[in-house]
């Protein structure tokens, strides 16, 4: 029986406190965020008695630490500037530690060839770090997981993601909304992006690199650019087996980039009319806040909602048994009105597709299906993750293609 808390009670902290409410070995959710209205919005919204809302400043570890008797895991789904204060406080607990979104200061340590920090400590305990298990970074990092295990000898991991509204949109102008929290959205789109290359890490121009690639029907073509993200990494460092080449492209985000481009990621003070201000403060009191997707969700807004789709399709070249092989694995989701409400109707949401991964990594967390120390979402076995995602309600179906070089000599 567990006890789990988790931090952050927004876009995705409240349905990963709605389907863990529905676990049966799960027998207390104790849901902290800076913001107790919220959380307990979000407790009534569940209406699971095993939800309990608390008051908690995760940038406090004594609010923390004090949230944490008798839990065997930290589910942690606030900001990344808070990773840090929440893993001491796993430490301290002796507990799992689970988050969806690396901090740039961890990425670098890999980048660098350092040790990485609360590895050893986390070894020592016996407990497990597991950093980045959402969608990407999570999901994509077990599905190339489950390709290089089939290789000899990995060269090349290409993940190119896209998203698209199918139909007419309720409204031809809207607000810029990233679907998760927007402050990690504009993060990533102002970080230069990493990939690696020729055996070495390197950045490269934020919005470079750009093409229209073209995704199976209905998607199409959609123009995709480097990006910042976790994958570039860690597989690298993580995945062995001689990676030479890891590139990742996302969808170019206009909004996003126009922002950029005009300073609002900034985080410096600046003047205006005699006052003072940081332009990254306005941009994140203006823009929708991700928590509202989860509250206002019912069957009948699903209803009125369009179509949307998500696709990632990940190419890893080569070898095996001293012939070259390419695999291309294509996973997709239409989040029509069909699909929504059956979500809804397992979940208590359809929004689960960062959430439920996270549960899932620590569902192996807490079944000793992970090995101790600080490791990244490609460390865990994709048999085990997809075949519990599977037992939970949604098994996941994609498409494989492989292709060989064969020779006769």
């Amino acid at each position: 029986m567990s006890k789990i808390l988790v931090i952050g009670a927004g876009g995705q902290g409240g349905p990963c406190a709605s389907i863990l409410s529905m676990i049966e070995d799960v027998v207390e959710i104790r849901l902290g965020d800076i913001n107790f209205d919220l959380a307990q919005k979000v407790a009534d919204k569940i209406g699971s008695p095993k939800v309990i809302p608390l008051e908690l400043d995760a940038g406090r570890k004594a609010d923390i630490s004090k949230a944490t008797n008798n839990v065997e895991a930290i589910i942690n789904l606030t900001l990344i500037d808070f990773n840090d204060t929440i893993l001491e406080a796993a430490l301290e607990a002796s507990c799992h530690y689970i988050d969806t979104a690396c901090d740039y200061s961890y990425l670098r340590q890999m980048v660098e060839g350092m040790p990485l920090k609360f590895d050893k400590d986390f070894k020592k305990i016996g407990k497990t770090a597991l950093m980045g298990c959402g969608a990407t970074p999570g999901m994509s990092n077990v599905l190339i997981r489950y390709v290089c295990d089939q290789l000899d000898e990995v060269d090349k991991i290409y993940l190119r993601c896209g998203y698209t509204a199918f139909g007419r949109p309720a409204e031809i102008v809207s607000g810029w909304n990233p679907g998760w929290s927007p402050e990690i959205a504009l993060a990533d789109f102002a970080e230069p992006p990493m990939i690696f290359e020729n055996g070495q890490y390197k950045t490269v121009p934020i919005f470079s690199r750009d093409e229209d690639y073209q995704f199976p029907e209905p998607f199409g073509k959609i123009l995709i650019a480097s990006h910042s993200h976790e994958e570039p990494y860690t597989l690298p460092y993580y995945i062995g087996k001689n990676v030479k080449e890891v590139d990742f492209k996302y969808p170019v985000d206009p909004l996003a980039g126009a922002f950029v481009k005009m300073g609002f990621a900034d985080d410096k003070e600046i003047e205006v009319k005699g006052g003072r201000v940081v332009p990254r403060d306005v941009l994140m009191k203006l823009v929708s806040r991700p928590a509202n997707s989860f509250l206002s969700e019912t069957e009948a807004e699903i209803e009125a909602s369009g179509d949307f789709g998500w696709i990632m399709e990940i190419t890893v070249d080569g070898a095996k048994d001293g012939e070259k092989h390419s695999h291309c694995l294509t996973d997709s989701t239409i989040l029509n009105e069909e699909t929504r409400k059956f979500l809804f109707r397992t979940f208590g949401t359809s929004h689960i597709g960062v959430a439920l991964p996270a549960v899932v990594g620590g569902r192996m967390c807490l079944q000793g299906d992970t090995s101790s120390g600080v490791i990244s979402s490609e460390c865990l076995d994709p048999a085990i993750f997809l075949k519990e995602m599977a037992a939970m309600g949604l098994p996941l179906t994609f498409e494989e293609k492989i292709t060989k070089q064969v020779s006769f000599k």
